[in-house]
């Protein structure tokens, strides 16, 4: 779950509409997806095996398995639907047919039988694991292209028209740049391709005043929005921002921690700021939530435009799966991380069996639900864009 709002902050990407186009640039996208998630579940992986806790399953994706194999007592699996992965415990899979535990409950090698400090560590590195492989794409980056620069410039980019929508009806054409809006200025900032969108979609459907730049001269642009079922106004564009990219590479080992280090605290600071306003502002914010979907479709059109972009797009998606999973929230690795807590203000006192399980369970269904709404819906916009 991330918004659309956070994502823009890699730079010179459109958030109306995202084209697929382009094979490559989309199985990279997802390749750098599959990755992130193996990171994070190698993370819980290793931090159990090098404690000596048994695991009994690791997998990448869900649904049914396409690639299986076992070894050392633990089953190793790629899976159909890639947009997640576990890690599994023989306390997980507790019977058999005849409802016999598979495992014997007092082996002090099974994770709740460990101490509180060790079974923390378990859960916490995958977060901790997705922080390394933010800062290491960030690093990587400053040490071979170099860090993007970019020189934002007024108004903003319409590359390509969608047919038969209210942008081609008032005549707009591909490579116009909307330079104005009514009396709205179109600024040279990093937001300029949100606050146009914003603004289109606050019109609901009302005539606006388009100033455009074509061919060197201005043209002024009558458009009425199509008014949408939810009441806001769309008219069918892609939107870049008017900027150029260069890079930066770093000098020296130094200067590449250096900036790494500058550049994962912004987009830390990103992430956290767009996670702040879904829990204060959500009903403002909720449309800009984004699936995996909407993910893919956003890193598909960063490698398009510059695939440079990719390192920042990997390291982004790394924090936000890092920030989100630590929140204290069930099915999460905060909510396991909320009740090892209260295990130990309870004096290390096991809590009840059922309670965990019933906390877990209520954030599996809605994560699920959410999950499941986001995929959905962003499948349906990428397909009527």
């Amino acid at each position: 779950m991330l918004s659309l709002a956070t994502l823009a902050g890699v730079g010179g990407m459109m958030e109306s509409g995202y084209s697929m186009n382009g094979p490559g640039s989309m199985v990279g996208t997802i390749a750098i997806m599959m990755a992130i998630v193996t990171v994070h579940e190698c993370g819980h992986f290793i931090a159990a095996r090098s404690q000596g806790i048994r695991v009994s399953k690791f997998a990448i994706g869900f649904g049914p398995s396409l690639i299986t194999t076992k070894r050392d007592d633990v089953e190793y699996s790629l899976r159909l639907i890639p947009l997640g992965g576990y890690v599994a415990f023989p306390e997980d899979m507790p019977t058999e047919d005849d409802q016999a535990p598979v495992f014997d409950p007092e082996d002090p090698d099974l994770l709740k039988n460990r101490s509180v400090p060790e079974r923390a560590l378990v859960i916490s590195a995958g977060v901790l694991a997705n922080i390394i492989f933010a800062y290491t794409a960030l690093l990587l980056q400053v040490g071979t292209v170099g860090k993007a620069i970019i020189d934002y410039e007024p108004g903003v980019r319409l590359p390509d028209i969608v047919r038969g929508t209210a942008a081609e009806r008032c005549g707009l054409q591909d490579n116009d740049v909307l330079m104005q809006i009514d009396e709205w200025n179109v600024p040279a900032s990093s937001r300029q391709v949100s606050d146009v969108v914003h603004r289109i979609k606050m019109s609901g459907g009302r005539e606006m005043e388009f100033i455009v730049q074509r061919g060197g001269e201005r043209i002024m642009i009558p458009c009425a929005p199509d008014r949408l079922s939810d009441g806001s106004g769309r008219i069918g564009v892609q939107v870049f921002s008017n900027s150029q990219v260069d890079h930066i590479k770093a000098r020296s080992f130094s200067d590449a921690i250096m900036i790494s280090t500058e550049e994962f605290s912004r987009l830390s600071n990103l992430v956290l700021d767009g996670l702040f306003k879904i829990f204060t502002n959500f009903s403002k914010v909720a449309g800009q939530l984004s699936g995996p979907v909407a993910i893919v479709a956003a890193g598909t059109e960063i490698a398009k435009t510059d695939a440079a972009g990719l390192f920042q797009f990997c390291a982004i998606v790394n924090i936000n799966l890092a920030v989100v999973n630590v929140l204290p929230l069930p099915a999460l690795d905060g909510g396991y991380l909320a009740l090892l807590v209260l295990e130990a203000l309870r004096g290390g006192k096991k809590l009840p069996v059922e309670f965990e399980k019933g906390f877990m369970a209520s954030g599996f269904l809605l994560l699920t639900a959410m999950g499941m709404g986001l995929i959905v819906r962003d499948t349906f916009n990428l397909i009527s864009h």
